[in-house]
């Protein structure tokens, strides 16, 4: 048995550096006075999912480069070329730290990321000025998060979520952009769904989102196993899109393909990672 655990940690330490995280997860606040988000809450179990966060993170990617300001901003002012690892760090360590960390320790890395957001500022393509900590711009961005970390959760995670369960998850993460400075984030799916079809007059595939798409798709990971199994879930992150947003991205899917290998195949790479790298069980607090 210690055998099988010393593999099984050296396993998850090569599964994360392989992705860029660090080599264990921060410990979490269970104090729910002190919790930023609900000890009991869904948001704890969606994003504690390793592997279906990666498919829903793929996501939430090509849906955010859809929008041109969004886009432009990440294309002036990130490294994500040069460093794709370090930028998926950075977003994972704040997912992670606001998931389950304490208030103080959310609210500390929020204002980081809002003095950070302060430099993001410029000229779109489209002659436009864009500016990261703009209220339309962040709820933008939550939304496509939020849509697609849950859809990913939903299509690949380990338990079923109800049609609450849904709802709940949206309304927890409300309370993240609402401190994040975005507008109105919304507070059920059905609202989420509303939000994402309300920006579709401003979407479009830029030049730097195209430039964007075709890095994405093709990743960063270095042995042809990794390869393998990061296509798989990029195919499957694709999917999780709206068809009105792979028009859009210029990408098609093959369904048949889809049913018969790329979901089966998804499925198997997120049970395998499970074993290894465990998703936290639910908290029920007492009465």
């Amino acid at each position: 048995m210690a055998a099988l655990e010393l593999i099984r940690r050296r396993a998850s330490t090569s599964i994360r550096r392989a992705i860029g995280l660090t080599p264990s997860r921060l410990p979490p606040c269970l104090d729910p006075s002190e919790s930023y988000f609900p000890v009991d809450g869904i948001s704890r179990i969606v994003h504690g999912d390793l592997s279906s966060m990666l498919v829903g993170g793929l996501g939430s990617l090509f849906f955010q480069m859809l929008h041109p300001h969004s886009m432009a901003g990440v294309a002036q002012h990130s490294r994500y070329k040069s460093d794709p690892r370090g930028r998926l760090l950075q977003t994972a360590n704040f997912i992670g730290r606001t998931t389950y960390g304490s208030k103080t320790a959310a609210h500390a890395d929020i204002r980081r990321v809002l003095a950070v957001h302060q430099a993001v500022r410029g000229v779109a393509d489209d002659g436009e000025t864009y500016f990261a900590n703009d209220p339309h711009l962040l709820a933008w961005v939550h939304a496509c998060e939020v849509s697609m970390f849950l859809r990913g959760y939903q299509n690949f995670g380990a338990l079923t979520l109800s049609k609450d369960d849904a709802d709940s998850y949206v309304n927890e993460m409300s309370d993240l952009a609402r401190d994040l400075g975005a507008e109105d984030p919304p507070a059920s799916v059905r609202e989420l769904d509303e939000r994402l079809e309300s920006y579709r007059p401003e979407l479009r595939l830029s030049a730097d989102a195209l430039v964007a798409r075709d890095f994405v798709t093709h990743g960063y990971m270095d042995t042809a196993a990794q390869r393998a199994v990061y296509r798989l879930l990029v195919d499957s992150a694709l999917d999780l899109l709206p068809p009105w947003a792979r028009e859009l991205l210029q990408v098609t899917t093959k369904p048949v393909r889809g049913h018969l290998f790329t979901r089966p195949a998804t499925h198997a790479v997120c049970w395998t990672m499970r074993q290894i790298i465990p998703p936290p069980t639910r908290v029920t607090l007492p009465g």
